[in-house]
Order: C-alpha cells, then sequence, then structure tokens
C-alpha cells in the first residue's frame, strides 16, 4: 500500500487511528468515540504533515467545553538529527503562540503528530493584504509575535544558515536541472548567469555592517498563512504555519510581507502564481502599516518610522534572495505543482533591480568583491 492509500480518510486502519488518539489526548464526548461514527476527513497532505479534521458525532453533545471538531496533524517523513531538532523547536514555538493566542490552540501533542483547534476560517487574497483594516491587525499580529521570548537561540544566524544549506542544493541542481525542466531554459540559463554564492557573500556584508533589531519572527506572513476567521461580528485573524519562525532580523519580517503583496499564487495555471509587479505598497501604506505596528509596541515616532522604513529597502533584498534559493531547490526537491524556476527568476530579477538601486545610492561595494555588471535579462 502507497503512503497515499495509507493515509487516505478512506483507509480503515487510519479512521482507527484518528479515534484512538482523539479518546486517548481529548476528554468529555471524545472518550466514547469510535472509528465508525466520527465525521473524519483528509484536509492535506505531502512529506512534511497529513491534515484531518476529525469531529464528534452526529448527537453527541460536548460534555464539558470540549471543542466539536478538532484538526489531527501527523508528522510525515522525519530524517536525520536536524530535521528532528526543527519539529521539536516548531512544537515549541507553537506552544507558545497557543497560549498568547496568537495561532490556534494546542490541544493534544502526540508523539507523531498533534491535536489543534480547527478554525473556520480562509486564507485572506493577496489583494486584501491592502485593506486598511487587516493590515492594520496584521501589523497588530507581527507586532505582537515580535514581542515574545522563545527559549531558543536569539543570534540571527537563521537567516544566513538557511541560505548557505539551501546555497549548496541550488547550486548542484542548477549544474543537473530535470530532464522535464529543458523547456524552461530561458530561465535556468538567467539562473546560471548570476553567482550566487557570491550574491549570499554580498547581502551578508551589506546587511552586517550595520546592527539591526533582533526579535522572534515568523518570516512567512503571506496571506496564505494568515486566516480570516468566519462567523465572527468583526475581523478577526490567526496565524498559521510557522515552520520558518526564529529569531531574526526585524526589518526581514516587515520587508518580505511588503514583497507578498506582489505575488498571488491562485492562479490556476502554469506557473501556478501572478507576478503583480504595480501591486507593491505604496510608501502612504507602508507608513499606515509600521503606524499600527509601533502604536502596538508603544513606540510611536517619526525617528522609528524612518529606521523601520529604511530596515525594509535593506531586507527586500534578502527577502528575494531567500526565497529565490528556496526556489531552485523545490524545483527539484519538491512534488507540488508550481512554477518553481519562473518563481526563481522572478525573485532574483527582483532581487538584482533592487541591488542595482543599492548600488546607485553609493554604496561601496569594492571590499566586498562583489562589484560587477548587473544586466537586465528580461
Amino acid at each position: 500500500m502507497g503512503i497515499k492509500d495509507k493515509m487516505s480518510e478512506q483507509n480503515p486502519e487510519m479512521r482507527e487511528t484518528a479515534a484512538r488518539i482523539c479518546r486517548d489526548y481529548l476528554h468529555g464526548a471524545w472518550k466514547y468515540v469510535t472509528a465508525d461514527d466520527i465525521g473524519f476527513k483528509r484536509i492535506s497532505g505531502g512529506l512534511s504533515n497529513w491534515l484531518y479534521k476529525v469531529e464528534l458525532p452526529e448527537g453527541a453533545a460536548p460534555i464539558r467545553g470540549e471543542p466539536r471538531q478538532v484538526l489531527l496533524r501527523l508528522y510525515g517523513q522525519v530524517h536525520g538529527e536536524r530535521a528532528l531538532e526543527s519539529l521539536i523547536t516548531e512544537s515549541v514555538i507553537f506552544t507558545l503562540l497557543s497560549e498568547r493566542r496568537l495561532g490556534p490552540k494546542l490541544h493534544g501533542i502526540f508523539p507523531g503528530g498533534r491535536i489543534e483547534e480547527y478554525i473556520p476560517a480562509r486564507p485572506l487574497l493577496t489583494k486584501e493584504l491592502a485593506d486598511p483594516s487587516l493590515s492594520s491587525l496584521i501589523a497588530e499580529k507581527m507586532a505582537d509575535i515580535h514581542t515574545m521570548q522563545i527559549p531558543i537561540s536569539k543570534e540571527p544566524t537563521w537567516l544566513w544558515d538557511t541560505m548557505e544549506r539551501w546555497l549548496d542544493t541550488a547550486v548542484d541542481v542548477l549544474q543537473n536541472p530535470g530532464d522535464e525542466d529543458t523547456k524552461l531554459s530561458g530561465n535556468i540559463n538567467f539562473l546560471r548567469s548570476m553567482d550566487l554564492t557570491q550574491e549570499v557573500t554580498w547581502l551578508r556584508s551589506y546587511i552586517t555592517k550595520e546592527k539591526h533589531p533582533v526579535v522572534f519572527c515568523h518570516n512567512d506572513m503571506q496571506e496564505g498563512n494568515i486566516l480570516l476567521k468566519q462567523n465572527t461580528k468583526k475581523p478577526e485573524l490567526v496565524l498559521i504555519d510557522f515552520e520558518y519562525c526564529s529569531y531574526n532580523y526585524r526589518g526581514f519580517d516587515l520587508a518580505n510581507h511588503f514583497v507578498e503583496w506582489q505575488y498571488d499564487y491562485t492562479a490556476p495555471e502554469y506557473p501556478f502564481f501572478h507576478n503583480r509587479g504595480t501591486a507593491g505598497p505604496t510608501k502612504e501604506q507602508k507608513l499606515y502599516f509600521i503606524q499600527s505596528y509601533l502604536r502596538t509596541l508603544n513606540k510611536e515616532g517619526a525617528a522609528e518610522e524612518d529606521r523601520l522604513m529604511t530596515e525594509i529597502k535593506t531586507f527586500s533584498l534578502a527577502s528575494h534572495l531567500f526565497w529565490g534559493l528556496w526556489s531552485i531547490v523545490n524545483a527539484k526537491l519538491s512534488q507540488i505543482p508550481f512554477g518553481y524556476w519562473d518563481y526563481a527568476a522572478s525573485r532574483l530579477k527582483n532581487y538584482q533591480k533592487l541591488k542595482e538601486n543599492a548600488i546607485g545610492s553609493g554604496i561601496d561595494l569594492v571590499d566586498t568583491g562583489a562589484k560587477r555588471k548587473i544586466t537586465d535579462m528580461d
């Protein structure tokens, strides 16, 4: 039996497993559920996680305020010490965010997965990121996350460690793309024309020339990871997907969020995203977000606003290079249908344009050895 069949909601063993876990780790009416009477539906599944919605039987009333429905998350493939360490860290982060009501409530944790609050909600649409009322709420959520104290390393090494790890793989992927990728040779040739190792070196030198505030960051606050609760009197947001959470430069979280205004991942046909180049936030929209962010932190003031605007400009470079490398790696490794080569090319062309602007601003590149001609590959 293949992994998909084994994990299917139609598989009696899978239903039995779900019922047993809910009996063991939940209370009240859940103590009496069986595989035959639970509501059971797979929501998504892949290499890393399998998600199921599990409901109490029809007619079963909660006894002590227990939830009627939960989200059962089963961890997928976990290979190696690094993957196990990441899983433990992510579980700790999820628990703390749950306690702060910044993420879904945690109902139970067990070897191989956890039971989470099932939230009737939908992800935001890309265009909704520009909605003033929602933008203000997102800023408040980000500020709340940035004030958290998490028991992991406080050094901003995650950004560089992750890029270095992806860099090794990306270089290999570019040298040996799959046969099915030959039709995308234009994008691949463009990516090969870049010295990605040198770009990471230059970016690190550029960013670490100055001291930037380091806080606990989400690092992937795009619309798909921001849920809008349904059936509420006023808009309420819940953050999900804490895979990339870590201590990082504050400016990365802010800049990365604004870059996501330009990318819509709901395109039904290849490459399965729209590059909305003109949809980026205006200066006024950035300031509105920043002011909500600073108000939540009680740090309002023109000087702080200017500082954050400068950080956003700097770390937009980091966002494009980071996710450009991610996309090259996933072009070879991911089974999800997505135009990874197109996305990598888009992000790294944007990176080049921003770098060109930085060079034009008089940044000294001689010391970094990264001074070279940047050509427009469009």
